[in-house]
């Protein structure tokens, strides 16, 4: 897949990237196969870089000004979701954004193979699993920033500061309510029962949302317990897995399967679309360790020319403003507290939230996706 850029201007003080360098960039883009932008593609990891942080300890809105230069966002967050909160920051601030597009796997690798010629200063991406693996290959540096710490509870942070969550979605389990109570439903591991023979659909286990579902099943359940829950999952499959979540809530709706795991805000964009879809939402776990959230979030690219315009634009994503347009516009959880729901977020009722520190997703990415592997799990 090539690379969108939405604008491609670059800081005069950039060197072109060699022919040959930007083929291999391209090369590995073209490599992933997931169907939507913010289905990212799987990374692999490397020693984390140690830069030293970038400080700022002010208010978001009293250290922006107009005179600043343009802040280039490598992104794989879907454009018509994203673009309208930097939109609102230009207008706010006259700083200029850069956006390029594209899947998070060829937005790392292009990261790798430009170097310290990179345009980009700041990687806005989704998953946990995600930004602590770009973390770990050296692509983000430390910041210092009291705003952050002040907006974003710390188990939503990198420790190091590499890297912030700005938005919370809800991986959790959805039912055809013509054939499914809400009382028959508990708990992920409860999937797994042979109740469920026949009746279950899931996403394919290649994409990065269920690798850190399962991480944080392993923090709680331990190893083995957690694979035969995964076992119990694959025996219990209606059909092949699917691509993404979309098409298992749709299959879901078709009377394919009877339950199934998703992300919360495809639901809520499929309800957009569809005000009466026949499918409902259960939020998992509510009796022991609560419903599986996540984040999406950002980074200040290691070899940024603009660190601390890339700062700033991630301190305002945390303010409360931009905080309450992730909740009404993208159907994402606002990962600051305190911040009003949309109403559609509101009707889904409070649910208690996994208290796990979402670092633990990537630490034990690489020890999910192989005990999915030895389970059968595709």
């Amino acid at each position: 897949m090539s690379l969108n850029a939405i604008s491609t201007t670059l800081t005069a003080s950039k060197l072109t990237l060699p022919v040959a360098v930007f083929g291999m960039m391209l090369g590995l883009a073209g490599c992933s196969n997931s169907s939507t932008t913010e289905d990212s593609a799987e990374v692999e990891t490397s020693a984390a870089g140690t830069e030293q942080p970038v400080a700022n300890d002010g208010a978001a809105n009293n250290n922006v000004n107009a005179d600043d230069q343009t802040v280039t966002i490598y992104s794989s967050r879907n454009e018509q979701l994203i673009k309208p909160l930097l939109d609102r920051y230009t207008e706010q601030t006259g700083v200029k954004i850069d956006l390029v597009t594209d899947k998070t796997g060829p937005l790392m690798a292009r990261l790798q193979a430009e170097g310290q010629n990179t345009p980009a200063d700041m990687l806005l991406t989704v998953d946990a699993g995600n930004l602590w693996q770009a973390a770990e290959q050296g692509l983000l540096q430390p910041v210092a920033s009291t705003v952050l710490e002040s907006n974003v509870p710390a188990k939503y942070r990198d420790p190091k500061g590499q890297w912030t969550g700005l938005s919370l979605r809800a991986r959790t389990i959805f039912y055809d309510p013509s054939k499914v109570s809400a009382d028959q439903l508990s708990t992920y591991a409860d999937l797994a029962d042979p109740k469920w023979k026949g009746k279950l659909c899931l996403r394919t286990s290649k994409k990065v949302y269920n690798q850190s579902l399962v991480a944080s099943m392993m923090e709680h359940l331990g190893e083995e317990k957690t694979e035969e829950v995964i076992r119990g999952w694959v025996d219990n499959l209606a059909t092949d897995v699917f691509s993404d979540d979309t098409s298992m809530l749709e299959a879901i709706a078709a009377g394919q399967c009877e339950v199934g795991v998703a992300n919360s805000y495809y639901y809520g964009r499929l309800l957009d679309e569809k005000p009466n879809f026949p499918v409902k939402i259960f939020w998992a776990n509510q009796g022991t360790t609560g419903t599986h959230v996540n984040i999406s979030g950002a980074g200040v690219v290691a070899d940024s020319d603009n660190p601390d315009g890339a700062l700033k634009l991630m301190e305002w994503l945390s303010s409360d403003e931009a905080q309450g347009l992730y909740a009404s516009a993208d159907k994402e959880f606002p990962v600051k507290e305190g911040i009003d729901e949309s109403e559609l977020l509101r009707s889904w009722g409070e649910f208690k939230k996994d208290d796990i520190n979402v670092q633990k997703f990537g630490e034990l990415q690489t020890q999910a996706i192989q005990m999915m592997d030895k389970a059968g799990y595709k």
